[in-house]
């Protein structure tokens, strides 16, 4: 109980720091020196380090030790902004050149609702394009320099959204870099993938409540909101309780909004669990999938398999996610078991069809 106290209170710092840091005059940030020293290093490690400067730069901290490391990522995710946004018009322009008209998600597309392009450090370049073009694109993008160019090539948007491709296509919106016209998605679509990509992940980065809290506050007079929330009722509240997460836990505005009074509404577990994830490094808490031995080994020899499973157990959110289920009071355990089970079987119906492809 005393290790949860102190991961929730390092979380709650983390949050605190970050309230309100994407806008373009922040809150006033008021932290000991001491609690910057402790919120650093997870700033930088999730990707939150120069919105942690850009809260710190008109304050008192401003030439601390600590500040000054945050200010040094500012100063290195600026310049990989310029960087990234010559290497998407060189992608885009090779793509289309192959036959396919890419759209650009995440990333460029999100940093640009930021005061500046720096505050939102991106690597991959997120490209989507249609079924049809995907392999002449990906074939000519697979010749590429990889230490180069960092591209992430989506086979049209099945995997972002459940929205079907002609209509995600319809309402995308063009926009200029640096004088060539690129398709991003619709404001209200970016804003619904967004939020469900966050609690996929289980909002383990900070940085990803930030991106949404910064669509919310820009979003246009015209914003539809039917159109964000969807036609599915159970992912419709997912958006309005990563939304609402936004607001109770860095102060992002939703007031008029129809995902206000969702906001009041949030599982006590949700809030604690997300800050919880926030008080330990991004890549410490959020490994990749792996396992002491292969999985395999476990059929003929169980011993240790427990353990396995308990370093492996779900986390409730995602598996809240996996398992569509609702954002509500009661245990997260039968998800959790869910989302496991389906794991595994999921493992072991890709062994079976590596087996047959090998004999």
């Amino acid at each position: 109980m005393r290790e949860f106290r102190k991961d929730q209170a390092r979380g709650e710092l983390v949050a605190s720091t970050l309230r309100s840091a994407w806008r373009r005059v922040p809150a006033r940030l008021e932290i000991s020196e001491e609690q910057l020293d402790q919120v650093a290093p997870l700033l930088l490690a999730s990707g939150g380090a120069a919105l942690g400067w850009w809260r710190v730069r008109d304050s008192t901290l401003r030439d601390t030790p600590a500040a000054l490391e945050l200010q040094q990522a500012y100063r290195l995710h600026s310049l990989q902004s310029a960087l990234h946004e010559a290497e998407i018009i060189e992608l885009i322009r090779i793509a289309r050149e192959a036959g396919a008209e890419p759209v650009l998600v995440k990333g460029w597309a999100v940093a640009r609702l930021y005061p500046e392009m720096g505050l939102r450090p991106y690597g991959d370049v997120d490209l989507c394009v249609t079924p049809q073009s995907f392999e002449g694109a990906r074939a000519v993008l697979e010749r590429l320099d990889r230490s180069r160019y960092q591209i992430d090539l989506h086979e049209g948007f099945s995997k972002l959204d459940n929205l079907s491709e002609e209509d995600l296509l319809a309402r995308c919106a063009t926009i200029r870099i640096a004088g060539i016209e690129v398709r991003i998605l619709g404001l209200e679509d970016q804003l619904r993938i967004l939020c469900t990509h966050t609690l996929r992940h289980s909002v383990c980065r900070p940085l990803w409540l930030c991106d949404i809290a910064a669509a919310v506050e820009s979003r246009p007079a015209d914003f539809d909101w039917d159109r964000c929330l969807g036609p599915d009722v159970r992912e419709a509240d997912w958006v309005a309780c990563a939304i609402g997460l936004a607001h109770k836990l860095l102060g992002a505005e939703i007031g008029s909004t129809p995902v206000e009074a969702r906001a009041d509404e949030l599982p006590g577990w949700l809030v604690k669990r997300v800050l919880k994830n926030w008080s330990a490094p991004y890549p410490d808490l959020y490994p990749p999938l792996s396992y002491t031995r292969p999985f395999v080994t476990y059929f003929r020899d169980p011993s240790g398999l427990l353990w396995t499973l308990r370093m492996r157990w779900p986390d409730p959110i995602e598996a809240t996610i996996r398992m569509r289920g609702p954002f509500n009071g009661f245990p997260r355990f039968p998800y959790q078991v869910g989302n496991l089970v389906s794991r595994i079987g999921g493992f072991v119906s890709g062994l079976v069809r590596s087996e047959r492809k090998a004999s």
